[in-house]
């Protein structure tokens, strides 16, 4: 934008993809966490929560490997049907880019160090089945060959003392590869006709046996020379769900992370559990610190625990969403709480801290949109299912507006004296609730959009609001005499809007990357600005006093603009996924953004708000 930008300052960062098999690792240093999010994978110092990122996919990562020693960190990617999906080999120490290696199609399901870090196996998806065995040092391709002989591969895991050995499993297939004079030979093992979806696999210290994680819920252990079954466990009690991590420690024992989320300690003999814990959701991830005495365990729902083997007890470290954050709600009174939707549910957040403080979920629906009530004691939330649903701050359901909207709630506003609410629809119309002591009742139904109302925002005296829908059209509403003031339309598919704080501008985004002043009463273009690197802009939300706003879109970048000048002043690095949502928390102290791959970013606002 012809001036120079600097770079946002990241105070804190919620998120965790869970549902990346054994994507949680803990480095062999054990100062740090790694795990992905998005497409990029996260570096955090256990000691104070200090942030690294690894930023060179351009989709969402699959799969992690960290080398023995961890001088490298490898990942694989997922990407469009057709286009291929890289590896990429980091060099740890230097947080910089190793090699990055492209010949998988569409995904990477699982990636492997040799011991001495001289090799890295890579096993591609279902539209690519091909195991491939890759110089480190060199960065070039040794051998290749096809992964299984019927059924689908999901998992390559190496042997932790020989170079020459690694094993492969899936639905299916279980096979144990030599890797000679620079070809890979596999050979199928014996499972005495079980039938098995082997979801993890384990080797021992000695290369004797391989302990292979079933969906089935139990655990086949392998005699690795003579590729044959030994047995099988734990019997009946099999675990539920199945399971989808195991860990092999020093004693011989096992702890196991099942799809119901129980955590055991399994015991080396038989496989029945010596020791059990229940989680909240599927356990996919297991990392052992050194000796084994302390654990992290990551569940397919984004949340991380530490547990201590001596006492089996879990602490709840961090949680998160598993799918894209659409909406962020900012109470008025304080900066010191603030609430996102994704999915079937409502989070409320403490500002420093890592776990929610409230969740509220209605299963089965999606909530589209959320707004704090102005006496901050009520959050108001708008359903897929039609209905408007009014909670309190303890979570307890005050209010249900039932059918609401014929094709789903997808917007939703309250007023400053918390009488109405106004909710736009799926059909595009608009409607005008009166809340009342042991009821409510519609005022008025606008029509003016033809499709989906995708943002409402009310003027500060509540006497206007606008939207904007994926018909094309921003529209200003009279909200005493209740009918379209303004209809706007302009070269480009409108996502977002806010008000200036003294009422007189809007400023919308969309999807030619352009950020545009308008006129209220005239509904006229005053000023338009374009940043190309952004391509299409998802949010767009202004200061309290309006001297700044903040817009986040598909380049996955947040920015801070000056409103008067029309220049960015501050720019974040890019999140895993594209910004959907940005907000300002109240008195400026934190700015919150958020992303498709569920991610919550806080940064610090760089501006002080004016004393005026």
């Amino acid at each position: 934008m012809g001036s120079k930008t600097i770079p946002l300052e990241l105070d804190a960062l919620i998120g965790f993809n869970g549902q990346v098999p054994f994507g949680l690792k803990l480095h062999p240093d054990r100062k740090h966490l790694i795990y992905p999010l998005g497409s990029i994978i996260v570096l955090k110092r256990i000691e104070d929560g200090k942030l690294e990122f690894l930023d060179g996919h351009s989709n969402n990562v699959s799969c992690i490997s960290v080398s023995k020693s961890g001088s490298y960190i490898a990942s694989g990617q997922v990407n469009f049907m057709g286009f291929q999906a890289p590896v990429i080999i980091w060099n740890y120490a230097e947080r910089t880019i190793h090699v990055e290696l492209r010949i998988h199609n569409t995904k990477v399901e699982s990636v492997a160090f040799s011991p001495s870090e001289k090799y890295l196996v890579s096993l591609g998806g279902k539209d690519d089945c091909r195991i491939f065995v890759w110089n480190v040092e060199t960065k070039q391709l040794i051998c290749r060959n096809k992964a299984s002989a019927q059924g689908h591969c999901l998992v390559v895991e190496y042997s932790k003392t020989d170079d020459t050995i690694f094993a492969s499993a899936g639905s299916l297939t279980l096979r144990v590869w030599k890797f000679v004079n620079e070809r890979i030979l596999p050979t199928d093992c014996w499972t005495n006709m079980l039938k098995r979806h082997v979801s993890c696999i384990e080797i021992s210290e000695d290369n004797r046996y391989m302990y292979c994680a079933t969906l089935s819920g139990d655990i086949m252990k392998i005699d690795v020379k003579r590729k044959i079954l030994s047995i099988c466990g734990p019997g009946k009690a099999k675990f539920i769900h199945g399971i989808n991590v195991l860990k092999l420690l020093e004693s011989g024992d096992l702890l196991v992370g099942s799809g119901s989320g129980i955590l055991a300690l399994c015991s080396q003999i038989n496989f029945k559990p010596v020791r059990e814990i229940q989680l909240e959701n599927a356990v996919t991830s297991i990392a052992i610190s050194e000796g084994g005495e302390q654990f992290y365990v990551g569940t397919e729902e984004a949340q991380m625990y530490r547990l201590h083997l001596k006492d089996f007890t879990a602490e709840l470290i961090s949680t998160g969403h598993r799918s894209a954050v659409k909406d962020v709600a900012l109470p008025h009174a304080t900066s010191k709480l603030f609430a996102t939707c994704s999915g079937e549910e409502i989070r409320v957040w403490m500002v420093g801290k890592p776990k929610d403080q409230l969740r509220i979920t209605v299963p089965n629906v999606t909530c589209n949109a959320i707004d704090f009530m102005h006496d901050d004691c009520s959050i108001i939330s708008a359903w897929s299912d039609g209905n408007i649903r009014r909670f309190g701050m303890k979570g307890q359901l005050m209010v249900v507006i039932n059918n609401a909207h014929r094709q789903g709630v997808t917007a939703i506003a309250g007023t400053k004296d918390s009488k109405r609410i106004i909710s736009g629809g799926g059909e595009g119309k608009m409607h005008v609730w009166e809340l009342l002591p042991h009821t409510h009742q519609i005022l008025n139904i606008m029509v003016g959009h033809r499709r989906p109302v995708s943002c409402l925002k009310m003027k500060s005296d509540d006497k206007e609001c606008v939207t904007v829908s994926s018909d094309g059209f921003c529209i200003i509403w009279d909200l005493v005499h209740f009918h379209a003031r303004q209809k706007i339309k302009t070269d480009t598919l409108f996502r977002n809007v806010c008000y200036h704080p003294d009422g007189y501008q809007i400023v919308t985004c969309g999807t030619d990357g352009k950020v545009i002043y308008w006129d209220v009463m005239g509904g006229t273009n005053i000023r338009e600005r374009e940043d190309a690197e952004t391509g299409v802009y998802n949010s767009i939300h202004t200061t309290q006093e309006g001297s700044h706003f903040v817009t986040g879109g598909e380049d996955k970048r947040v920015k801070v603009w000056d409103y008067m000048q029309g220049k960015i002043t501050h720019i974040s690095m890019p999140a895993g996924a594209c910004i959907t949502c940005t907000r300002i928390c109240t008195l400026n102290r934190i700015l919150v953004s958020t992303s498709a791959d569920g991610g919550i970013w806080l940064w610090k606002f760089p501006h002080l708000a004016s004393s005026s």
